[in-house]
């Protein structure tokens, strides 16, 4: 079931959920791999995908269907496409914060 689905400045993503409750973000792949990658929400329409010191990724505009879910999971896979073929897979786990827009730099 597709919980959001947004074109953004940096390309398009989805935010899927199957019947388990598990959560898929599918995004456009980016330059280098993940380290320590944390995906850090705080309930509202923003969430930022840290994946390394040098790429972190803000997502806007998330549609009110995927916010509950999001909150209430500990983790996501998150899947980056190139082309229409995954690049790259990885678990990454959800931080939960107060405010992520303190977060994000403008």
């Amino acid at each position: 079931m597709a919980l959001s689905n947004e074109v953004g400045q940096k390309g398009r993503y989805s935010i899927l959920q199957n019947a388990k409750g598990e959560i898929m973000l599918m995004m456009d792949s980016r330059v280098g791999g993940p380290e320590n990658p944390r995906f850090i929400y705080d309930g509202g329409d923003t969430a930022l995908l840290y994946r390394s010191q040098e790429s972190s990724v803000a997502f806007r505009h998330i549609n009110d269907g995927a916010r509950n879910p999001l909150k209430s999971v500990s983790e996501i896979l998150v899947v980056e496409i190139e082309n229409d073929d995954v690049e790259r897979e990885y678990i990454v786990p959800v931080r939960l914060v107060k405010d992520v827009n303190n977060l994000i730099l403008s």
